[in-house]
């Protein structure tokens, strides 16, 4: 499980290219690296992978061909930073709230509108998802925990201040960019729950 609370943006030093496959080595921030050891769970853009090769600071991840099709990590290239955070642990604080670290879609950066001391960055949805935004509510966008300032059918946005921007990657957002998604699993259970429910009494959601 994570947080969506990013602990920094590390960058990816190398990639190595196999048929439908990849492994990333990425250059972790020090204070992430003590007691790192094969099979630990890091979140690179909030999607979760698995520890398979540390050197010193220079951590490998592989990547499958699913990993690659549904997440924007496919277009990594070498020198690029990604968001990372490592697995929570029971007795840490939750500031953000509890993610899987399973990308559900990719949503594309439509508009981003800057004010002093402030950005909104506005995102298309893919078809399908926009059932589970909801203004207020929580969604993981490249592993960061934020909240939906509002929602437009498939589009919605989100408000940055000057920590998040400093923190992580969303900072160099632009239109057309794409993001990975994680929708709120509990308002998802709940969205699904109420469908099946309505549908097994012959209504429509």
């Amino acid at each position: 499980m994570f947080t969506g609370i990013v602990q920094g943006v590390a960058e990816v030093v190398a990639i190595e290219e196999k048929q439908d496959f990849r492994t990333h080595i990425v250059r972790l921030p020090q204070e992430m690296l003590p007691g790192l050891q094969l099979g630990a769970s890091v979140a690179h853009n909030g999607c979760c992978l698995t520890v398979t090769r540390v050197d010193g600071d220079l951590v490998h991840f592989d990547l499958m061909q699913e990993t690659l099709r549904v997440t924007n990590l496919g277009g990594i290239q070498a020198g690029d930073g990604v968001n990372v955070e490592r697995a929570a642990r029971f007795g840490d604080d939750i500031g953000g709230h509890a993610m899987s670290g399973h990308v559900m879609g990719l949503a594309a950066v439509t508009e981003v509108i800057e004010s002093p001391n402030n950005r909104t960055v506005w995102f298309e949805l893919p078809a399908g998802l926009e059932k589970y935004v909801f203004a207020k509510g929580y969604i993981g966008i490249d592993g960061i925990s934020l909240t939906v300032g509002a929602v437009e059918g498939r589009r919605f946005c989100v408000h940055l201040i000057p920590e998040t921007l400093n923190r992580t990657n969303i900072a160099g957002r632009k239109p057309g960019d794409r993001i990975n998604i994680e929708i709120d699993p509990q308002t998802q259970a709940i969205v699904d729950t109420v469908e099946r429910v309505l549908a097994q009494r012959g209504q429509v959601a």
